[in-house]
């Protein structure tokens, strides 16, 4: 957890809790066509519902997905991450998988499921990893979209007796025309079990894609989490770096996050 400065010190007991609620995963896309599509990412941050994951500094992203003509679908998709916020974590990666179709009326619907892993990392104070696994429900219509994620595991980002966590996540890709797409989102987090509640949070994003020939996408996007209470104000794992300083950080700041993307 984190510390913005040490004159408004948490108490220890929630200074030394890891920050919850930030499950990650691709932007919503429409669905893939048939096939195999890889794609690389460099971004300015790695941001998160909201939460940035990347301790400020830069990210080096990528994934590849396959589409089956009959509407399923496999994927993975990784990050690198900060084991400044992540306890000895410094990369992120997700494997899905799942259905998505659409009606006669034009409505876009999907179910998948997700599994987030982070090699290494573990939250020593109570020995639990950070890897958790969602279940998700999404539909579409025109340029809207909702998606709900529920968590399956009884841990969720490391934080234990929290299955039943959810995430709803409602938004717009506006076609803006000239390849730009106006991006909108809002979300809504809440962790499951006694006394997790604490961890609630509201997320927004705004943002511009422009979309360029050979595969490449450049995204302009402003984004800020909106907790429910002061929990993540101060957030720092109590670790000193290599020069013996206990690193804290704000990741729930409003953040202009700029990314460039290359599909094949």
């Amino acid at each position: 957890m984190r510390i913005d400065s040490f004159a408004s010190l948490v108490p220890l007991s929630l200074a030394l809790l890891p920050l919850t609620a930030l499950a990650a995963e691709p932007e919503p896309a429409p669905p893939a066509p048939p096939g195999v599509a890889v794609n690389v990412t460099l971004a300015s941050q790695y941001i998160s519902r909201g939460f940035r994951q990347g301790w400020g500094k830069p990210a080096l992203q990528g994934g590849a997905d396959y589409a089956h003509p009959s509407g399923w679908s496999v994927g993975t998709w990784m990050s690198t991450v900060s084991n400044r916020f992540i306890e000895n974590g410094t990369l992120e990666a997700d494997l899905y998988g799942g259905y998505s179709g659409s009606t006669a009326g034009g409505i876009g619907y999907s179910a998948l499921v997700y599994y987030y892993v982070y090699p290494g990392a573990e939250y020593k104070a109570t020995a639990t990893t950070y890897n958790y696994g969602e279940l998700s429900f999404g539909t579409t219509w025109k340029a809207f979209y909702a998606k709900y994620n529920y968590t399956y595991t009884p841990e969720f980002f490391g934080i234990t007796n929290a299955r039943g966590t959810g995430y709803l996540d409602i938004g717009a890709n506006i076609d803006l025309g000239s390849g730009m797409t106006l991006l909108l989102h809002a979300g809504n987090g809440r962790v499951a079990g006694t006394g997790n509640n604490v961890w609630n949070w509201n997320d927004a994003k705004i943002g511009i894609s422009k979309a360029y020939t050979g595969g490449w996408t450049a995204i302009a996007a402003l984004t800020k989490a909106f907790p429910k209470t002061d929990i993540y104000d101060n957030y720092t794992l109590g670790i000193p770096n290599s020069n013996g300083v206990i690193e804290s950080s704000n990741p729930g700041k409003a953040t202009l996050v700029l990314s460039i993307t290359k599909t094949f």
